[in-house]
C-alpha cells in the first residue's frame, strides 16, 4: 500500500475546516468537507445523473427571474466543519467570476442528484445539514426506472426542520423560491428499448 500524500494529511487535530477546501489544488475536483472530514466524488458520474443535472440547470436558468441566479456544484459553507458541493444551487447574490463558495442564507434551493455512491449523504446527511443551516428548500432527484422523480422539502421555521412538500413525477410546479414550472420527462432522453 502506498503512503498518503502529504496534501491527504489534516493539517489540525480537529480535522479540516472549510477554509482548507480552497488551498487544495491537488484535491479531486468535487471534494466536499464534511464534519471535517474530505469527502471525495472518486466514482464516475453515470450519464444519467449528468443529463438531468444538465437539463435542470439551464431549465432554471432560463425560468429565473431577475434576481436569482443558477449555480451549478458550488460549496455552501454551512460552518466550519462542513462546506458541501451539491450539484445545483439557486441564489440571490449577483454572479461573482471569483467566488468559490455561498454562505447557507445566500441559497434559497438546493439540488441535489443523487447516485449511488451519494444516496445516504443526499438522503439523510445533507437533508439533516442544509435545513439546520436554515436553507428554505431541497430537492433531491432520484432515478425511478430511467425517470427523474423529485422530492421537494420546505424549512419549517418552528422546527427548523425539513418538510416534505411533495414528491413529483412528469412535472413539477412550485411558487417557491420562484414560480416554477418543469416537464420532468423532458430532462431525460428517451430510452430505446
Amino acid at each position: 500500500m502506498t503512503a498518503l500524500p502529504d496534501w491527504m494529511r489534516p493539517p489540525r487535530e480537529e480535522g479540516w475546516v472549510a477554509e482548507d477546501l480552497d488551498r487544495l489544488p491537488e484535491a479531486p475536483r468535487h471534494t466536499e468537507l464534511i464534519d471535517g472530514a474530505l469527502v471525495f466524488m472518486m466514482s464516475p458520474q453515470r450519464s444519467w445523473h449528468g443529463r438531468v443535472l444538465t437539463s435542470l440547470t439551464t431549465t432554471l436558468m432560463t425560468a429565473a427571474p431577475a434576481g436569482f441566479e443558477i449555480e451549478r456544484e458550488m460549496t455552501i459553507r454551512l460552518d466550519e466543519h462542513n462546506r458541501p458541493e451539491p450539484d445545483l444551487l439557486v441564489t440571490t447574490l449577483p454572479y461573482d467570476p471569483n467566488r468559490t463558495w455561498y454562505a447557507p442564507e445566500d441559497v434559497q434551493l438546493v439540488v441535489e442528484v443523487v447516485s449511488p455512491e451519494s444516496a445516504h449523504r443526499d438522503r439523510t446527511v445533507k437533508l439533516r445539514k442544509y435545513a439546520e443551516a436554515g436553507i428554505p428548500h431541497y430537492w433531491c432527484v432520484e432515478d425511478e426506472r430511467g425517470a427523474p422523480v423529485v422530492h421537494v422539502y420546505e424549512l419549517d421555521g418552528p422546527t427548523g426542520v425539513y418538510a416534505p412538500a411533495g414528491i413529483f413525477r412528469g412535472s413539477l410546479k412550485r411558487p417557491v423560491p420562484f414560480e416554477i414550472s418543469l416537464d420532468l420527462d423532458q430532462l431525460t432522453p428517451p430510452t430505446t428499448p
